[in-house]
């Protein structure tokens, strides 16, 4: 398996969210000077701009498709609590975090969704927030605090992985069963402000940051090993 290059976005910019696959995606938010709004749909081919996020933001998360997705979180100027949903046209705001912050990781959809970790503007967090379509509630910490880590899944089964604690860039990998999180193993290369996605049993990461930008990606099977594995270094 290799990566190919697609279509590139309409608008250029990072710190941006999304989530789906190769032929159904969607990406939300980012900076590119400034704080952007913009929200982009991926149908396999290329890239058409549908409804503005109604909250310009930066360093948020989310996941979903282009027809039922979520984005929570972020930074505005100030850190943000706010969540918005997706119906495949437009964005409403939902039910807010109950700890705003920037830097998080995420997945889920509109109805079931998951975000974990990221900083409060002085702290590195270890708070997990699960959603149920309409209100964020509470569950168990990660082990390891941090921000800028990636991650993917729902509120029964989710994980997280790399990221900054304050120190040291990680390799840390933790898995969620719906209540609590438990440390695996490690990525083999450890990174903060890398991207991800998917769940405890089949999960990707990829770039990141160590002294340099990386292009590595892992990918996770736990049905093949528990461990993650190099596809491409280059």
């Amino acid at each position: 398996m290799v990566w190919v290059t697609s279509a590139n976005l309409n608008t250029a910019r990072d710190y941006l969210a999304g989530g789906g696959n190769s032929s159904n995606a969607i990406c939300m938010g980012g900076y590119d000077g400034s704080k952007k709004s913009l929200t982009e749909k991926f149908n396999g081919s290329s890239w058409s701009t549908t409804g503005d996020l109604n909250t310009a933001r930066s360093r948020l998360t989310g996941g979903g498709n282009s027809s039922d997705a979520i984005c929570m979180g972020g930074y505005t100027g100030t850190n943000s609590a706010v969540t918005e949903k997706f119906n495949g046209k437009t964005w409403s705001t939902t039910g807010d975090l109950n700890t705003s912050r920037r830097s998080l990781a995420g997945g889920g959809n509109s109805s079931d969704a998951i975000c974990m970790g990221g900083y409060d503007g002085s702290t590195n967090l270890a708070v997990t927030e699960r959603f149920n379509g309409s209100t964020w509630s509470t569950t168990g910490n990660l082990n390891t605090s941090r921000r800028t880590l990636a991650g993917g899944g729902n509120s029964s089964d989710a994980i997280c992985m790399g990221g900054y604690d304050g120190s040291t860039i990680l390799a840390v990998t933790e898995r969620f069963n719906g209540s609590t999180w438990s440390t695996t193993d490690g990525l083999n290369t450890a990174r903060s402000n890398l991207t991800g996605g998917g769940n405890t049993s089949d999960a990707i990461c990829m770039g990141g940051y160590t002294t340099t930008y990386l292009a590595v990606t892992e990918l996770w099977s736990e049905g093949i090993a528990r461990y993650f594995s190099f596809v491409n270094t280059m």
